[in-house]
């Protein structure tokens, strides 16, 4: 209790002592308060919560002003909120140690894989450093946590053959022109459902989306998805602005839980297990590095701030390794 005390001290005098000073106010508090007891008056649990959320909600406003979308908004709260709720303990006080034990009984509860474990860490991690870099906390307790080891798993992509097997197993036209889209393209589904008509530019061969945190990027597609969109298009008898709508009236806009739907349907005419829209993302990014596009365009293309993050989804080849091996060094 009483080196939580001193700690206290510390970081309400943190931002008017450098951290020699701080030292030395540690030293004298500590010698000071060798031979006095300390005990702690708790404070009402309904104080706590409050803080706790309160510290939340103001992280959550911070995280939105950055741009975060809604969807990872509602993941940071959901997992932060579940985190407190399980410690119990003003966010001030929660250790390294809390959120370890924390960490390791989610997973053995849960049976949760590593890669969700270390999105939980992340998230916390940004939580506590934002509190910290705050002065809400003198220094956060995930600092010492490091970056779980997670099994490298090497992830399916659609081959030549796999793209024409979908469109054949296409019965309209509208699918056709989503699949096209998606292969050449590479764009997010949350994208592709957000486009309408006026954003296809069918003489360049182009479109405008908006990716995560509303960033604009232009992106291109074949004369393949050219030929099926106008074909889509023309068919259409509605006034939906929507570049994709539902097949049934009223024709309303396409959500991407339709678009998850229709594509595992399709998979499943042709045969194909795990057709979701990631997998032409993914498709994308690995054919444009094999055939040589230099990975900061393939990175500018997919909308990706990061450019480790181009190099997760993309697969080299290994054929392409053996070639460049025998060209460059043997």
């Amino acid at each position: 209790m009483k080196d939580k005390l001193i700690t206290e001290i510390q970081a309400s005098m943190a931002s008017m002592l450098t951290l020699a000073q701080l030292e030395e106010l540690r030293r004298v508090l500590t010698q000071s308060l060798h031979n006095v007891d300390v005990t702690e008056r708790k404070a009402p649990e309904s104080h706590e919560n409050a803080e706790n959320e309160g510290l939340l909600e103001v992280f959550i406003s911070a995280k939105r002003i950055e741009g975060c979308s809604e969807k990872s908004l509602k993941y940071y709260y959901a997992t932060i909120c579940n985190m407190l709720n399980s410690i119990k303990k003003p966010v001030r006080e929660i250790s390294t140690d809390d959120l370890r034990g924390y960490l390791a009984d989610y997973q053995k509860e849960r049976g949760s894989s590593k890669v969700t474990i270390d999105n939980m860490r992340r998230i916390f991690s940004s939580f506590f450093g934002w509190l910290e870099d705050e002065d809400y906390i003198l220094k956060s307790p995930v600092r010492r946590i490091h970056k779980i080891k997670t099994d490298k798993t090497i992830k399916e992509t659609f081959s030549d053959e796999g793209l024409e097997l979908l469109r054949d197993a296409c019965e309209e036209i509208r699918d056709l022109a989503i699949i096209d889209l998606l292969a050449s393209t590479g764009m997010r589904v949350g994208e592709l459902v957000q486009l309408n008509r006026k954003d296809i530019n069918f003489h360049e061969r182009e479109c405008v989306v908006f990716g995560k945190g509303s960033s604009e990027r232009v992106v291109y597609f074949d004369a393949r998805t050219k030929v099926h969109l106008l074909n889509y298009l023309n068919s259409r008898t509605d006034n939906n602005p929507a570049l994709f709508v539902s097949l049934t009236q009223p024709h309303e806009r396409l959500m991407i839980g339709g678009v998850e739907t229709r594509l595992r349907e399709i998979g499943k005419r042709a045969d194909m297990p795990k057709v979701h829209p990631h997998k032409f993302r993914r498709t994308l990014a690995t054919r444009a590095i094999d055939k040589g596009m230099p990975i900061e365009q393939v990175q500018r293309l997919l909308g990706h701030v990061k450019i480790d993050t181009t190099m997760h989804y993309a697969m080299v080849n290994q054929a392409n390794v053996k070639n460049s091996h025998r060209k460059f060094i043997g």
